[in-house]
């Protein structure tokens, strides 16, 4: 029973991660908290590895998709960041860094219910008429705005990269400081800061998580925070079978419906966590 419970929720968080499109890290933390009874502190290492393991896998899907070279150096910039989390994460209490947790998903859940209501408000919006030179039309303008952006001004370029600098760093904390994904941050980095497409954004951010989740490994290593490969690599392994499950249910569910359950979901499950370190506390 103690092997064949991780296998069961590893299916579960992998079907919910393929349906949704994100929360791996956020689910398996309380997870392998409550439900596999690890510390706090060993559940959010253990739950990098699930998370990059998970990823790698949705990475080689996706290839095609990937910018790689943008993805490398967003994910190189983020090492620092998850260097900084994962010590900031041995200075905390078991009970402060679940509280921490907490407010964590109720922000995220916070964000998916906007997006859920934008995305019902664009599908409720009527379409525009079409003209037949619309898409050469949209196609120049894309053209003009790639030039410009080309040829920004040496302060433009500096702030840019700033930009993309400290964005890369904040996520990497949040990798490091709690063991989530931080999907649902890096797809809108790259997306507002990079100017990628969605599905660009979504493959690419799989980069950008494995290497943040391996860095927040790396200096966890030599300190006393253990990771229970017993529970935590059947977890992974069956959240990789899961993923696919889910991403073939997506065909049958609307976009909005999805990003409204999986922000209830959080909710939820950040009442969940909540609740249960005040009772233990």
């Amino acid at each position: 029973m103690s092997l064949l419970l991780p296998i069961v929720v590893g299916i579960c968080v992998g079907i919910i991660v393929g349906l949704l499109g994100a929360g791996g890290g956020i689910l398996s933390v309380p997870i392998l908290v409550y439900l596999l009874g690890q510390s706090p502190h060993n559940a959010a290492a253990g739950s990098l590895l699930i998370v990059g393991a998970t990823s790698l896998i949705a990475l080689i899907g996706r290839r095609k998709e990937v910018h790689w070279k943008q993805g490398a150096v967003f994910g190189a910039l983020s090492i620092t960041g998850s260097f900084i989390g994962s010590f900031l994460n041995s200075l905390v209490s078991p009970n402060l860094l679940m509280y921490l947790f907490s407010s964590l998903l109720v922000v995220v859940a916070g964000l998916m219910f906007r997006k859920a209501a934008k995305e019902k408000n664009e599908a409720g919006a009527k379409p525009r008429t079409m003209s037949p030179n619309t898409d050469a039309n949209e196609k120049m303008c894309n053209k003009n705005t790639r030039g410009k952006e080309n040829s920004q001004k040496p302060n433009s370029r500096l702030h840019h990269w700033i930009t993309i600098i400290v964005a890369a760093v904040l996520i990497g904390v949040l990798t490091g400081f709690f063991g989530v994904g931080g999907g649902f941050a890096v797809v809108p980095a790259l997306t507002l800061i990079m100017h990628f497409d969605m599905k660009e954004a979504s493959a690419t951010s799989l980069l950008v998580m494995i290497i943040a989740s391996l860095a927040g490994l790396a200096a966890r290593m030599g300190t006393a925070i253990q990771i229970d490969y017993l529970s935590v690599l059947p977890f992974a392994f069956a959240s990789m079978i899961g993923g696919p499950i889910g991403a073939s249910l997506t065909r049958k569910t609307k976009s909005t419906t999805l990003t409204f359950l999986f922000a209830l979901l959080l909710l939820l499950v950040a009442v969940y966590t909540l609740s249960a370190t005040l009772l233990g506390a």
